[in-house]
């Protein structure tokens, strides 16, 4: 485990550090659509993505979701690192978006590890980047229209997937985006017409980016 730390995080930890977590860290593989943590769940470990993506998001009273952000390689979740010094329960879910690879941390070691430098300035740019990508979500609901917000989580789906044909429904499109299938249909109609994406069969191209 040590090497592959040293392969992907050696840029943001010193050597003590990664010696450390590789002794008490588990190395996990998961694959597309795997469960890493329910709502309500508790919160026992801090990931460090390795590769792939992983998705962050609430869910309401009625199990439609709002994603909130997405996990890429050298990320951590900020809500997860907020669980752990609190020690509370999860507030959010998190599904591999695609196969992931990923270090396990258990959180007993949260607060100890911040005797590093390194891990203290992990923690906090953590927190502070996904609360830029929070208030871009508040932003999203709150001010910009339906055709724009769906054409931003197509450009981000495809820059997590580095491709520009997306294999996605309009009913999962509708659940991620807590709207129904119908509406997504009609928006997406709209954004063909305007030459900004392509409809094939479960699959959209996003043309421009």
């Amino acid at each position: 485990m040590l090497e592959v730390l040293r392969e992907n995080f050696s840029h943001l930890f010193e050597e003590e550090l990664m010696v450390e977590i590789s002794k008490v860290g588990m190395h996990l593989k998961v694959n597309k659509g795997d469960t890493l943590m329910e709502l309500g769940s508790s919160v026992t470990h801090i990931p460090l993505l390795i590769d792939g993506a992983i998705k962050i998001f609430r869910l309401d009273d009625d199990y439609r979701e709002q994603i909130l952000y997405f996990l890429e390689r050298g990320d951590t979740c900020a809500l997860t690192l907020n669980g752990c010094l609190g020690k509370a329960q999860s507030e959010i879910k998190a599904v591999a978006e695609m196969d992931s690879e990923l270090i396990l941390v258990p959180a007993q070691y949260m607060e100890s590890f911040l005797k590093y430098h390194s891990w203290s300035r992990f923690v906090f740019e953590s927190f502070n980047n996904r609360l830029v990508e929070l208030l871009e979500v508040i932003d999203s609901l709150a001010f910009m229209k339906l055709d724009e917000r769906l054409y931003n989580y197509l450009r981000d789906k495809v820059l997590i997937n580095s491709n520009q044909l997306l294999e996605i429904t309009h009913n999962t499109i509708a659940q991620e985006m807590n709207t129904s299938r119908v509406v997504i249909s009609r928006v997406l109609k709209k954004l063909e017409l305007e030459h900004r994406i392509k409809l094939h069969r479960n699959k959209i191209e996003v043309i421009e980016i």
